[in-house]
């Protein structure tokens, strides 16, 4: 049986605190069910960000979307979780990846490794967050209800809900047995680090293996996918040309194609969305921040559905 349809949004602009808890509030009152900050240099911090839209709006959820692993360590990344989400109200979903940019490792003075030494480190530091869970070392930065001064053995990392970001063999079958969600990248990385869209074809192989993968799992994690474009339009074609250049191996139609893209009318992009959930699973869908608006009557169509 299908999931219900999740909606989150990316927000990626800099901005002050009143212009920041504007945005915020738009996604909320849009229906988006997950405000998310990514992990670049240039774009806004994550955990300070996620905890002014906390105090901005009531119901989202708030995510890192996804967190640079080799950006962190992992017993320091705990406490900002714990203490994240004791400040959110337990609304943190935790995101990881591995990372894509050489050039962002290389300002932040930090090793940028071989893939496997990147996912070595990702998979260290879920297994870190996973031993925290179950301990007393987070205790006093995870506030009990009326003050209550935890006993021995109530501490560790609140059960927060884990979201990794993947596309290659070893990383899915990571998701596969940690992941409470699975995020589809759609795209593949080149070796200087920019991305490469994988075919819907290719996305069937990926969510394969995957699924392959969680074949043992008790409870099945809920499927996310990053949609780059959205276009509301009546010409499909015409909506598409101007991102051509970038994807020059590609035609017309076959970037229409591709599952991160959804271009056409509000009634046809509804129906894109449900057959990826169809197709692949995908319930849970998040947009970049440019498509906040756009997106959103599709969000009312189809939320919680």
């Amino acid at each position: 049986m299908s999931r219900p349809f999740r909606f989150g949004v990316s927000l990626i602009e800099p901005a002050p605190a009143t212009e920041w808890a504007a945005r915020c509030r738009r996604a909320e009152e849009l229906g988006y069910d997950v405000i998310t900050v990514a992990d670049h240099l240039g774009m806004p911090a994550p955990f300070p960000s996620l905890v002014a839209a906390a105090g901005a709006t009531e119901r989202p959820r708030l995510g890192t979307f996804v967190l640079n692993a080799g950006f962190w360590n992992p017993a320091l990344l705990a406490r900002e979780v714990a203490t994240t989400d004791a400040l959110t109200g337990g609304r943190l979903e935790l995101g990881l990846g591995t990372g894509y940019v050489p050039a962002e490792h290389e300002t932040a003075g930090l090793p940028w490794g071989t893939p496997r030494e990147r996912v070595d480190h990702l998979l260290r530091t879920v297994e870190e967050l996973e031993r925290l869970r179950g301990s007393d070392e987070l205790a006093r930065v995870t506030p009990r209800p009326g003050g209550a001064t935890p006993g021995p053995g109530t501490g560790g990392l609140p059960r927060v809900p884990l979201l990794i970001g993947a596309n290659g063999d070893r990383m899915l079958r990571i998701a596969a047995e940690h992941a409470d969600i699975a995020a589809f990248t759609g795209a593949r990385t080149r070796p200087n680090g920019a991305l490469e869209p994988v075919t819907a074809t290719e996305l069937d192989g990926r969510v394969a293996l995957y699924r392959q993968a969680a074949a043992a799992r008790a409870e099945p994690a809920e499927l996310n996918l990053l949609i780059q474009i959205v276009a509301v339009t009546d010409d499909r074609r015409a909506a598409i040309r101007p991102w051509l250049p970038r994807i020059p191996s590609l035609t017309e139609w076959q970037v229409l194609e591709l599952p991160i893209v959804l271009v056409g009318t509000v009634e046809q992009i509804v129906e894109q969305v449900r057959a990826r959930r169809e197709r692949y699973g995908f319930s849970y869908l998040t947009v970049l921040e440019p498509n906040l608006e756009v997106f959103a009557p599709v969000v009312r169509e189809l939320r919680g559905r």
